[in-house]
């Protein structure tokens, strides 16, 4: 009897001891209030990912490293994280996949399975190569704290260190952007004109109507539009100056592409003038003479100046800057077309007289047939060099169609991003709620997006607002 009821004991606390055991292997997971339980096993199958580690805390302090809260006798762990996108991370354990959840950006999404532990290796082959793609355009697209309308917020802010800073940034407001007031708009249209009257001026003075000899037979220009020029580079020197002096940032004002295009156009005026008064005039300079004849050219550069009034202007060129990849894939694809159907057209036409006297000489033909243009200077007359000339323009109608999809797209992304930084300036001088008075950029850039996102672009606003909102991980509706 003390035997068989030492056998049943022993039984029973083994019972109790596998039952805990068992009990033991779930846990239960609450993140952001949805409450899911896992098994042991599922998580220790995935060692490295967050839940997995879990496993082998063995102290209060390494449990609270990974979790925010827990409770030790419902063996719950507490995650103030994304409910929704816990889902994903359930079915992750689960399949040993990972999809990607639409609801979030990109921004969102990776910071998401960093914290899980989550490596983007696990991403399913349906999700993998969107996601990537997706990344890869956040690269260049990013909204977040340091994108152009915080930093153009974060230089509003230098003002306010400097003296008669409120005087100065409301000149310099005016000077940047037409949109921001009447008097803006008026300082606008005065410099686009003044840029129009500048090149008109120089066409006009190359016209032999307006070429004047004096004794010497040397060339003098007629006093009117030598006048105008005058009023020209003295209106493009004070917009320099001015911009210079009420400039936020130096370094920044050097390095902008548009105060370079603004130097440079009043710069050939100063170096000729400077020789003309210390050297003489061009004949006697020889040589000299013919590099001030290219400074002189370098006045149609002032035509650039538009862009700084142009909004399309300003994000074709943004779009040329950020496209350079598939601008070099396209004359990568031009350069090998034009050598091939060069070499086939030389080899079916160097018996004709017709100027296909070399390869280099058929390069001239296959870039314009490539391109489409088709001068008609020099054709081919063979039926080899017309099969050839056929190829090489329904090749070149392929290439260069390939890249322009994307640089639209691009474009369109510049330019829709310009519109939010002018609405960003023209909304710089509103007065901003009490609670934000220590993030005045974040407010700057909502009111901002929501100009450049009028009814009917709320998808549009919603998905950059969430890269301008470190941190915001919600769920859209």
């Amino acid at each position: 009897k003390t035997e068989s009821s030492h056998f049943e004991g022993k039984k029973e606390r083994e019972g109790k001891r596998n039952l805990s055991r068992r009990r033991d292997d779930v846990i239960n997971i609450n993140v952001g209030g949805l409450r899911r339980r896992l098994s042991s096993s599922a998580l220790s199958k995935f060692p490295n990912t967050r839940l997995g580690r879990l496993l082998s805390c063995d102290s209060e302090e390494s449990i609270l490293q990974l979790c925010d809260d827990y409770d030790v006798s419902a063996r719950e762990f507490y995650f103030d994280r994304n409910p929704g996108f816990f889902l994903y991370v359930l079915h992750f354990y689960q399949t040993g996949k990972l999809h990607v959840m639409d609801e979030l950006c990109v921004f969102s999404f990776c910071q998401e399975i960093e914290y899980w532990g989550i490596n983007e290796f696990f991403l399913d082959s349906c999700c993998s190569y969107r996601y990537h793609e997706r990344k890869l355009e956040s690269r260049h697209y990013s909204w977040d704290e340091e994108s152009e309308i915080s930093d153009f917020n974060h230089d509003l802010l230098r003002y306010s260190t400097l003296r008669c800073g409120n005087l100065r940034k409301r000149l310099w407001l005016t000077m940047e952007n037409p949109g921001y007031s009447i008097s803006s708009k008026l300082f606008s249209f005065v410099s686009i004109s003044v840029v129009l009257v500048s090149i008109a001026t120089m066409c006009i003075h190359s016209m032999p109507e307006y070429q004047v000899l004096d004794e010497d037979d040397n060339l003098l220009g007629d006093p009117v539009l030598h006048n105008l020029e005058y009023f020209c580079i003295a209106w493009f020197t004070f917009e320099v100056s001015s911009r210079l002096l009420l400039a936020p940032n130096l370094k920044k004002f050097f390095k902008h592409p548009l105060n370079l295009i603004d130097i440079v156009s009043v710069l050939p005026f100063y170096i000729t003038l400077l020789v003309d008064v210390t050297l003489g005039s061009d004949s006697e300079l020889g040589n000299l003479g013919k590099v001030v004849q290219v400074f002189r050219l370098m006045r149609i550069f002032r035509v650039l100046k538009l862009a700084r009034h142009s909004t399309g202007l300003r994000s074709l060129g943004a779009t040329l800057k950020h496209s350079y990849r598939e601008v070099g894939i396209l004359l990568l694809y031009l350069a090998v077309g034009v050598s091939v159907f060069s070499g086939v057209a030389y080899t079916a036409e160097k018996e004709e007289d017709v100027g296909f006297d070399t390869i280099p000489a058929c390069w001239w033909w296959g870039t314009v047939s490539m391109t489409t243009v088709g001068y008609g200077d020099v054709v081919p007359v063979t039926v080899a060099g017309k099969l050839a000339a056929s190829g090489c323009i329904l090749g070149g109608i392929l290439v260069v169609a390939l890249p322009i999809t994307i640089i639209f797209n691009k474009f369109s992304h510049f330019y829709r991003r310009q519109k939010a930084l002018e609405a960003a300036v023209r909304n710089s001088d509103k007065k901003e709620p009490k609670d934000s008075e220590n993030y005045p950029s974040q407010n700057h850039d909502s009111e901002a997006l929501r100009e450049a996102f009028p009814e009917g672009g709320r998808e549009d606003f919603h998905d950059l607002t969430r890269h301008t909102l470190p941190g915001d991980l919600s769920v859209s509706n």
